[in-house]
């Protein structure tokens, strides 16, 4: 991606008779503008001619370097000349940035049209062009942000948009350890931008990583966050390989520990008549030795000019030393340090949903070189080399079966733990377990392209993107804790200036109010349940895009399906043969031999059933296709014929038995075999709904859902006969891509909050429009998993009603976090005024508000 200039002057007055200059193509009504563009410095340029030859703007090749056009701008289609070189071409600069794309999936130049008009309609888009003949598309814009969504407005549209160029490159990942409010990932940025040769950073408390783009060492990064008060450590694919056991007991935790038993032993001393300051002395070391880190963490949260948590008790906490309270001050640190130690163990239990997938795929895998297996990273292992998996070996890469067969558990993939058979050209997916069979298989994809890849990538995107709720909360934290400090401030002064107490005693309430008035529960009340929702379905098999579709998914009244693929398998199978003359193996034997050379789908579901109960297959000759009616063959002498009651018409044969009629009337494809003389039987092809359609539906339906709609190309009758068979409320036929959308809209018109399943590709317009996109993953469909907001990974329905319960309950602990979060405040508060509440009491309230929070939403985890 360059940074450009939007140029609006490039007369060809201006232009000599050796240059040229460079534009984009804008149109906007009847106005035309250039876009200058930059050329890298190790690309060479050449000395061009100036425009001299017409071309024809649609043409995907050029015969000239450049071209001239009709509004006199001239375009070079080659080369771009340096900035410096078109200046005097510029009356006026605006910056924007210009970025090429490849663009997957166009099958003719209105899906190009479709692209074009689409991008063009995003907001700080200034241009677009889309060329189909190139499968390029060059966008200028105004801003990073809304390049960054192309891609994904792209794929809405059942195509793909690539960066050319792009490697993806946000800069360096590291975990960040301690953080335990959104407050602390705050303090952590502000902190780092301080830093010379830091040019940006961004901390996601829900993922607890931290995205920085710098120029200095690794070494002085992680330095800078330890100074801060946490822990920091290179991201690295590798690292799980070498990650050291955890410890029982850590540092943080043995500091509380000793924290406890000095505040004990000085509680203990008090009551055998010690003097005080020999208690004193105890409680002091057990506020040392506890509130060094958030001490420390406050420094640079005030430093950075930010109010985290750690201020505030850091404040209370030595307030209540100067004002003699020394046992309040280290019942306060000791209190605020387990419930830190707590929430941190409770917040990593959340993230470590996608630490336990990175664990699923092994680190090396056995390739065949030669006549020898030898064990390599998977990093080494290229495309098309063939690996050895033993049984009850996990598979390290994806790939297809060259050799063997086996059963294969892909619960890590699509969370369904039945296994499922696997023989040669089937394909299978790093992390899945191989059950009985070794099996060689051919790699496809490299490491960091697996499904199981993309899957961690995406769960951690989606744990990382804020909420509409939790976006709210974070704003109103961000405006509420300052206000907060400053009315403890004038609590703490005001009301001893007018003579209503002393000094120390509205100074000891001030500080209750600031522990009190800690908003930490409240902004961990939403990305806490986020992520631990989102991991959990991600481990069932429902990927989730993010904490927006989440609480969406629980909104939804109505449910568009897609019929084909959705609601059925997608590929047709046998359902009924009827014999009217013979016997059901000779009919058998006919329909296989006329249908073994023919490519048709309904012909091959033939052959396969006939071939899964060994059916034999005769001697034919002569074999014809019959145009829009079906085959002929010559068996035995006689010819014999499969095709359409057309076919039998034209042919003469009487009478057309009733049990036909029958058939046809139940929706269902109809294969007369039979001679020119009689029909001999026939063979019912149909589209079957899925197993778990029905029980879905059903699901969907006692939970409330208002709609289950049907859309579908199919007739009226088909439409009517499958609707009735998956128990929905409503249908749509005869319908095109574009009359999806429009049964969208109808819905969404009638006021149904309304969410649409389809495949991903050919119903991606629907998904767009609709509220909630939800694909069919097909156990890893590349283009399913980039295009909807939420994708069921084993093309299982039944993962449908689960996901709408999740979010819904989702939701309820949301909301339950919020309120309980603002009332535990709101009596604090009442408590504090009159005097009735102590300090340490104030750090429990806070402290167990933060952790009820957390426990409550760690229940979605065991949600199924």
């Amino acid at each position: 991606m360059q940074k450009m200039k939007n140029n609006t002057c490039c007369n060809s007055n201006q232009i000599q008779a050796n240059s040229c200059c460079n534009h984009t193509k804008q149109t906007a009504g009847s106005q035309t503008s250039t876009v200058a563009t930059t050329t890298p410095s190790n690309q060479s340029e050449e000395k061009l001619d100036c425009c001299e030859s017409e071309t024809n703007d649609d043409s995907d090749s050029y015969d000239s370097s450049c071209t001239k056009h009709s509004d006199s701008f001239c375009s070079v289609a080659k080369e771009q000349p340096n900035e410096e070189a078109i200046k005097h071409h510029t009356n006026e600069a605006i910056d924007f940035y210009q970025v090429q794309y490849t663009v997957s999936g166009m099958d003719c130049g209105a899906c190009a049209k479709t692209i074009e008009k689409s991008v063009a309609n995003m907001e700080a888009v200034q241009t677009v062009e889309v060329q189909f003949g190139t499968a390029k598309m060059n966008v200028a814009a105004k801003n990073q942000a809304v390049i960054q969504e192309i891609p994904r407005k792209v794929a809405k549209l059942g195509y793909k948009a690539e960066e050319i160029g792009s490697h993806k490159d946000k800069g360096e990942i590291y975990f960040v350890e301690g953080m335990d409010c959104g407050a602390c990932a705050k303090t952590i940025e502000k902190h780092m931008l301080t830093i010379p040769n830091v040019q940006q950073v961004t901390v996601n408390f829900s993922t607890g990583k931290m995205d920085i783009s710098h120029s200095t060492d690794q070494e002085t990064i992680i330095s800078e966050v330890k100074k801060a008060g946490y822990n920091a450590a290179l991201a690295s694919k590798q690292a799980r390989g070498n990650t050291a056991p955890a410890k029982l007991i850590d540092l943080s935790t043995m500091f509380v520990i000793i924290s406890g038993l000095l505040l004990g032993t000085g509680v203990g001393l008090s009551f055998i008549g010690v003097p005080s300051t020999i208690s004193n002395i105890f409680y002091g070391a057990g506020m040392v030795i506890s509130g060094y880190k958030p001490v420390k963490s406050a420094y640079f949260a005030v430093k950075s000019r930010s109010l985290d948590m750690n201020v505030l008790m850091s404040v209370a906490a030595i307030g209540a030393a100067l004002i003699g309270e020394w046992l309040e001050g280290a019942l306060v640190v000791c209190l605020f340090s387990l419930g830190a130690l707590l929430q941190i163990k409770s917040v990593d239990r959340t993230r470590n949903s996608v630490k336990e997938l990175m664990e699923l795929a092994p680190l090396e895998a056995l390739v065949k070189r030669g006549q020898d297996i030898v064990k390599v990273s998977v990093e080494a292992v290229t495309i098309s080399d063939i690996i050895l998996v033993k049984p009850g070996d996990r598979i390290p890469l994806d790939g297809k079966i060259v050799k063997g067969e086996s059963s294969v558990n892909q619960a890590s993939i699509t969370g369904e733990s039945i296994p499922v058979d696997k023989t040669v050209t089937d394909d299978v997916f790093a992390g899945t377990v191989n059950g009985h069979g070794t099996l060689e298989i051919e790699v496809t994809k490299l490491a960091q392209d697996t499904t199981i890849a993309k899957i961690i990538e995406m769960v951690e995107d989606a744990q990382g993107k804020q909420a509409p709720s939790q976006a709210f909360i974070d704003k109103f934290a961000s405006i509420y804790t300052p206000i907060v400090f400053v009315v403890a401030l004038i609590v703490m002064v005001l009301p001893p200036l007018v003579q209503l107490g002393t000094w120390g005693e509205w100074f000891y309430r001030g500080l209750e109010l600031l522990v009190i008035a800690c908003p930490c529960a409240l902004v961990i009340s939403t990305p806490v349940a986020i992520v631990a929702a989102i991991g959990n379905a991600a481990k069932n098999g429902v990927l989730i895009k993010g904490g927006a579709f989440l609480e969406k998914a629980g909104t939804i009244t109505a449910i568009a399906f897609d019929k084909t693929g959705t609601i059925t398998a997608g590929k047709p199978t046998v359902s009924d043969v009827e014999v009217f003359h013979k016997d059901e193996t000779a009919l058998l034997q006919l329909a296989r031999t006329l249908e073994a050379y023919s490519n048709h789908p309904i012909a091959k579901s033939i052959v396969d059933y006939a071939e899964a109960k060994q059916i034999n297959i005769l001697e034919g000759e002569n074999f014809q296709s019959i145009v829009g009616k079906g085959v002929s063959a010559t068996i035995d002498g006689t010819t014999y014929y499969a095709g359409n009651r057309k076919l039998f018409n034209d042919l003469g044969v009487e009478p057309i038995p009733k049990t036909i009629d029958q058939l046809q009337e139940q929706a269902k494809t109809i294969v007369i075999i039979g001679n020119n003389i009689e029909i001999l039987g026939v063979i019912c092809v149909e589209d079957t709904i899925r197993t778990t359609t029905v029980k879905a539906m059903k699901q969907l339906d006692n939970d409330g859902m208002k709609e289950m709609v049907m859309l579908t190309g199919d007739n009226e009758k088909t439409a009517a006969f499958m609707a009735k068979q998956s128990n929905m409320t409503r249908y749509y036929a005869n319908l095109l891509p574009e009359d999806k959308v429009t049964s969208i809209k109808k819905l969404q018109q009638a006021g149904y909050q309304t969410a649409m399943v389809g495949d991903g590709i050919n119903d991606a317009p629907a998904l767009a429009t609709a509220d909630l996109g939800i694909a069919m993953g097909g156990a890893g469909t590349d283009t399913a998993i980039e295009t909807a907001d939420v994708v069921l990974m084993a093309d299982n329905l039944e993962k449908l009603p689960f996901t709408m319960n999740l979010s819904k309950k989702a939701l309820t602990i949301i909301k339950q976090n919020v309120w309980f979060s603002v009332l535990i405040k709101v009596v604090a508060l009442v408590l504090v005024l009159p005097g009735w509440f102590t300090l340490w009491l104030a750090v429990l309230s806070d402290t167990g508000a933060a952790l009820f929070v957390i426990l409550n939403s760690l229940r979605l985890f065991n949600l199924k």
